[in-house]
C-alpha cells in the first residue's frame, strides 16, 4: 500500500511516517501543496493523508483540484477544527474522511485501511472510465467507442487513461511527457503529437464527434466538442 502524506509540521509528519513504516506501509511525503500536486500528478497512491493548513495551497483546494482531474483516491483529511461547519466542508470538497488533531496513530491507520478497501471494492465495481461513447477500462485495458472495440496499443492505452483520467483539464506536452513516459528534460522531441496523432486515428477520425482537442500554445485536452468552443 502506497500513501501520501502531506503535512507541514514535522513532528508530526515525522511520527505518521514512522507509525506507517513500521507496519510496512509505503509512504512518500510533502510538506507544501504545490509539492503535493505535484507527486499526485506523476505518482498513484492507495490513500492521502491530507493536512487542511498547509502553508501554500490549503488542504481543502488540493482536494477539490485532485477530484476535479479525475482522481478518486482516498483521502482523509487532519483538521485541528473539528467543528461540523468544518467537517462538512472537507466532506463537501471530496474527502472520504476526517481526523480531529490531536489523534492516536492506531485510529489513523485503521481509517486509511478501512479507506483502501472500500476504495478497492469501488475500483473493482466501477473500473470503467467514461466520456461521451467513448469506455476505457482500466482492469481489462480495453477501449470502445459507440459500443465498438478498438485496439490500442500498450503506449496509446497508456496515454488515452491518462487524457481521461484528467478529462476537462488541459495537460501540456511536458506534462504528458512526465506523466506518460518519465520523461522529463527532452524537450527537443515529438512523441506526444506523434501519439496523440495516433490516438486520432482511433478514437477519433471514424466517427462524427471529436475528443481530443489541441489548446494552442497550451497542449491537449480530452473533452466532448459541446464543451469546447474553438475546436481544433
Amino acid at each position: 500500500m502506497k500513501i501520501l502524506v502531506v503535512e507541514d509540521e514535522p513532528s508530526l509528519l515525522s511520527l505518521i511516517r514512522k507509525g506507517f513504516s513500521e507496519h510496512n506501509l509505503s509512504v512518500s511525503v510533502a510538506m507544501d501543496g504545490s509539492t503535493a500536486l505535484q507527486m499526485l500528478d506523476k505518482h498513484e497512491f492507495d490513500a492521502v493523508v491530507l493536512d487542511i493548513m498547509l502553508p501554500d495551497v490549503n488542504g481543502l483546494e488540493i482536494c477539490r483540484r485532485i477530484r476535479a482531474s479525475g482522481n478518486f483516491v482516498p483521502v482523509l483529511l487532519l483538521t485541528a477544527l473539528g467543528t461540523s461547519e468544518n467537517i462538512v466542508t472537507g466532506l463537501d470538497a471530496g474527502a472520504d474522511d476526517y481526523l480531529v488533531k490531536p489523534f492516536r496513530f492506531s485510529e489513523l491507520e485503521a481509517r486509511i485501511r478501512a479507506l483502501v478497501r472500500r476504495s478497492s471494492y469501488k475500483e473493482r465495481t466501477t473500473h470503467a472510465v467514461t466520456l461521451g461513447d467513448l469506455v476505457v477500462d482500466r482492469i481489462s485495458k480495453s477501449v470502445t467507442r459507440n459500443g465498438q472495440p478498438i485496439k490500442l496499443t500498450a503506449m496509446e492505452f497508456k496515454l488515452l487513461e491518462h487524457l481521461i483520467r484528467h478529462k476537462g483539464i488541459v495537460l501540456s506536452r511536458n506534462q504528458l511527457l512526465q506523466s506518460v513516459w518519465d520523461i522529463h528534460f527532452d524537450m527537443s522531441t515529438n512523441v506526444v503529437d506523434v501519439y496523440i496523432n495516433y490516438l486520432r486515428r482511433k478514437i477519433d477520425k471514424p466517427f462524427e464527434e471529436k475528443l481530443i482537442h489541441t489548446i494552442k500554445g497550451l497542449g491537449y485536452v480530452l473533452k466532448q466538442e459541446s464543451e469546447h468552443d474553438n475546436k481544433s
